[in-house]
């Protein structure tokens, strides 16, 4: 089996750190919306590689989070006059019942970041310990100088990380900041905000450091694959990167980087500050959640792609043929080994699922209905 691994952009072997085990984390929501297409593109190609895991006889401990704390939750809670965690709680239940609905099996563990901020401070506590951190007027940073590799998963300048790092949340202009690119491991408490007692004040946690504690609580210092969506590689990813083998003296933290690339739709990346959302609920009135789940598959998991309506119809008639097949009652009991060769192989070159479910229109054709609901059950 090979993967392709973000990190050293090549196609790697696939050889867990424990034999017959494997330890995967995905970042998972910011609970403050709804649940559109590139979430479900992200969590239903996941969900996938767990099950052909396991139907490869690997145990697999997977491990997704919901980042319940967060500056974009707390505005939305202050913009509707709702409780943070009323807010949060309500949107997690919502992604939740979608991800049930196109068959996404949940995973080992379902973790909130509220659950490990005692470890975060922990962790933030050895990076100051070890001078990899340094605190500012009740802010904590983490020293990016200190970390000769940073930059290495995203391979971007300078120059590109501190813009990328301000069109995503960060603030590189900050006086306080050493490098413009220190990251935030701990923020002082500000006024009508939720916050935690900590040696360094009251505040609340950084978004990355949030990953690495969960990671750390949950999996270990090391796993075999990290999964997301692939505008996470900077600054989140890189900077998890960071602070988790500082904190371990442990190398690599993760042995795999697997990341999803962009839906588009209306010439655009799909994306909430864009507002070109299609929503997950909205289609499922429509389509059946196995014509949604098909199209997400029928797209390779690194090539960006644009949705297209016509897609999901095709996808539809395909559903209810196979459909008619399976109530007709007229197949063999039989599995295609042939088909089922041709199914591993695509899997095993890094989770190649258009290349099998081109085949799905040749086995009605050929009335082989068992050998194509074997695999089916196998991808959901």
């Amino acid at each position: 089996m090979k993967i392709y691994n973000s990190l050293t952009r090549k196609l790697e072997l696939f050889a867990p750190l424990k034999k017959n085990k494997v330890k995967m984390y995905v970042c998972g929501i910011t609970p403050y919306d709804t649940t559109h297409l590139g979430h479900a593109f992200t969590y239903v190609f996941f969900d996938t590689l767990v099950r052909y895991f396991r139907f490869k006889k690997y145990d697999v401990d997977y491990v997704q989070n919901v980042t319940d704390i967060d500056d974009d939750i707390l505005k939305r809670a202050k913009k509707e006059k709702r409780d943070w965690r009323e807010l949060g709680d309500f949107w997690t239940k919502n992604f939740l019942k979608d991800m049930e609905s196109l068959n996404v099996l949940p995973p080992t563990h379902f973790v909130k970041a509220t659950d490990s901020v005692a470890l975060m401070i922990r962790i933030i506590r050895v990076l100051l310990d070890k001078r990899i951190a340094y605190e500012k007027e009740g802010n904590v940073y983490f020293d990016v100088g200190k970390f000769k590799d940073y930059g290495n998963l995203s391979r971007f300048t300078k120059k590109q990380m501190i813009l990328i790092s301000k069109e995503r949340g960060a603030d590189p202009s900050d006086p306080m900041k050493k490098d413009p690119l220190d990251f935030v491991l701990w923020q002082k408490f500000r006024l009508n905000e939720p916050s935690w007692d900590s040696p360094f004040g009251k505040g609340r946690p950084g978004w990355h450091i949030e990953c690495s504690a969960m990671i750390n609580q949950y999996l270990g210092e090391k796993i075999d694959i990290h999964g997301g969506g692939r505008d996470l590689i900077f600054p989140h990813h890189e900077s998890e990167i960071a602070q988790s083998e500082s904190y371990t003296g442990k190398r690599p933290f993760v042995k795999y980087w697997m990341h999803t690339s962009m839906l588009i739709y209306q010439g655009e990346k799909m994306s909430k500050s864009l507002g070109n959302l299609v929503m997950v609920g909205d289609l499922l009135k429509k389509y059946s959640a196995n014509s949604i789940r098909f199209l997400l598959l029928s797209h390779h998991y690194r090539k960006p792609w644009e949705l297209e309506e016509d897609e999901l119809k095709n996808a539809e008639k395909l559903m209810k043929k196979i459909v008619r097949e399976v109530n007709s009652n007229k197949r063999e009991n039989h599995i295609d080994k042939k088909i089922l060769k041709i199914f591993e192989k695509a899997m095993n070159n890094d989770f190649d699922i258009p290349k099998i479910l081109f085949l799905f229109p040749k086995l009605l054709r050929l009335k082989d209905i068992y050998t194509l609901l074997y695999i089916m059950r196998i991808l959901g």
